[in-house]
């Protein structure tokens, strides 16, 4: 599916469960990835998540787009269109979109740590993936010197 097709979706859901015409901007996005879809109270444009359609098909994206319309039309009326406010929350009752999108299955990736900060004077140790200056820090339990030592990646930390 294209924003050419999403946008018209949009157009067709507004209609038909808010009795409305959706004017903007409807797109996908393939960066938004704990989020559904966004809506922008400047611009009035809505963003849906690729990864969402992908994952969870039509149904689930066509609640994402009630619940995002629902930020839409309470925003363009002036009324609560916040997450918390009773008229958001009664609204998208009345047209059946979800409060929370379902979770996307997370990539299997583990973090690599490179280094690991160690105390000369109690052994606790500090992992980081990223190279610091151990001169400018003291351990945290015992306020000892620090020193940096590489780990090795085929090693778990």
């Amino acid at each position: 599916m294209n924003d050419q097709q999403l946008q018209e979706w949009v157009e067709r859901v507004s209609l038909h469960s808010f009795g409305r015409p959706f004017r903007h901007r409807a797109t996908f996005n393939s960066r938004l990835r704990s989020t559904g879809g966004r809506y922008f109270t400047k611009s009035h444009n809505i963003e849906i998540s690729t990864r969402q359609f992908e994952v969870f098909g039509t149904e689930e994206v066509e609640k994402i787009i009630k619940h995002e319309l629902c930020h839409y039309h309470l925003h363009l009326e002036r009324k609560g269109y916040k997450h918390q406010d009773a008229d958001f929350k009664t609204l998208l009752r009345r047209v059946g979109g979800s409060r929370f999108c379902s979770a996307l299955p997370q990539a299997k990736t583990r973090e690599t740590y490179k280094y690991r900060l160690r105390c000369t004077a109690c052994s606790m140790e500090y992992l980081r993936k990223r190279r610091v200056d151990p001169g400018r820090y003291v351990c945290g339990k015992c306020r000892g010197r620090l020193i940096l030592e590489p780990l090795d990646l085929a090693a778990k930390p």
